[in-house]
């Protein structure tokens, strides 16, 4: 995009209250950065509800892992119902790849001096990316190990003890990084409501609690556990409820040239001009 452009943009969004107008010769958005941000946010979490059905209704809860014989059959009966759930969870990773991208977007055109902390965010929600994915192969490799082998219980338990603390208060911590910085991007750039900015904040917050139930014990019945019930409801939720509100909200605020009144749209085309004859020198 040249600089140029990027200047006219600017100058846009100061006219637009707040939202963000990306002006292309056709009239249309290009690509339409809103749209998606939002497509992903949505897809996370439908992808996130599938993966909770699966997990819930095909796997269920897993046996003490200090009894061996029983940590076995489960592992071995659920393979197929483990690996379709890693599947879901990297398509699912795919798109807030996607997610955190268009929001890093939003934030730096609007606001580019803030570009160091959409970075932040950027970076934290990458390495929460890569350490789900660690901690699905791991998980990965207790279906596989059942699979034409002779299982053996102490690797199972290994495996399933590390991928649970990536899934867990790593993961916690690294998304409360990413609330965090995406709050105060939020709510210093206006590029997107305010309120969802308050909203990341508790979410932040809410990760940072949970971080402490690597401390819980792997009992799965225990609501503190590490990886367990607490971490769902005061972490993943909140989380996945911030994304699909910035997602919906994302494709509420978009703006297309035709939208626009007709003095403005003449500026546009005016700018327009101006910027291709700067481009042609």
């Amino acid at each position: 995009m040249s600089t140029g452009n990027t200047n006219t943009h600017t100058h846009l969004h100061m006219h637009t209250h707040a939202h963000m107008l990306t002006v292309v010769k056709n009239g249309r958005l290009n690509p339409d950065v809103r749209l998606w941000t939002g497509i992903a946010a949505i897809a996370v979490g439908l992808l996130t509800f599938a993966e909770f059905l699966v997990q819930a209704l095909l796997v269920g809860a897993r046996p003490a892992l200090d009894d061996d014989r029983a940590l076995t059959e489960f592992m071995t009966r659920t393979a197929n119902q483990t690996l379709f759930t890693i599947l879901i969870d990297t398509f699912l990773m795919a798109a807030l790849i996607v997610f955190i991208s268009g929001f890093r977007q939003l934030i730096t055109h609007t606001r580019p001096d803030l570009q160091w902390v959409a970075n932040i965010m950027y970076g934290a929600g990458l390495l929460f990316i890569a350490v789900t994915l660690v901690g699905d192969a791991m998980e990965g490799g207790t279906a596989l190990d059942t699979m034409g082998l002779d299982p053996d219980a102490s690797s199972l338990r290994a495996l399933t003890v590390g991928h649970t603390l990536m899934f867990g208060s790593i993961g916690c911590t690294l998304n409360a990084l990413v609330a965090a910085s995406a709050a105060y991007l939020t709510i210093a750039s206006e590029a997107l409501p305010k309120w969802t900015g308050y909203i990341a904040y508790a979410v932040a917050g809410l990760n940072l609690l949970s971080v402490p139930t690597m401390f819980g014990g792997t009992a799965p019945d225990s609501f503190f556990a590490a990886g367990g019930a607490a971490t769902a409801m005061l972490a993943t939720f909140p989380w996945l409820v911030w994304v699909v509100c910035v997602g919906f909200v994302a494709i509420r605020d978009r703006r297309r040239l035709e939208h626009l009144s007709p003095a403005l749209r003449e500026q546009v085309g005016a700018e327009d001009e101006a910027d291709a004859g700067a481009t042609a020198r």
